[in-house]
């Protein structure tokens, strides 16, 4: 597949402030913590709450890894296109500026 490099850095984008909100809920160990109450409710009953967590530590590591791993790879492209790309530009796009 041939993409542009504005696509490449515009993908390079995506992935980094989607790697981000992850990072996030990888991080954030309130989102995994199944926690319980006991409470009398009369003689011999108990009202049980218990809250679930609703992502799983494994589900949100594995998409971590993936899009880490497609950040890797796209940022390597834009290197590599880096390294290998020529620009002819006028001579006063590179100048310094002179009081």
């Amino acid at each position: 597949m041939d993409i542009k490099l504005a696509e490449a850095l515009l993908r390079r984008k995506e992935l980094s402030e989607k790697l981000a909100v992850l990072r996030h809920f990888k991080d954030n160990h309130a989102f995994y913590e199944v926690r319980g109450q006991r409470v009398k409710v009369t003689e011999g009953l108990e009202d049980i709450n218990v809250n679930y967590p609703k992502l799983e530590v494994s589900q949100v590591t594995a998409e971590f890894d993936f899009v880490a791993k497609q950040l890797r790879l796209v940022d390597a492209l834009i290197q590599q296109a880096n390294w290998t790309t020529v620009l002819t530009v006028e001579p006063m796009v590179m100048e310094a500026y002179k009081a």
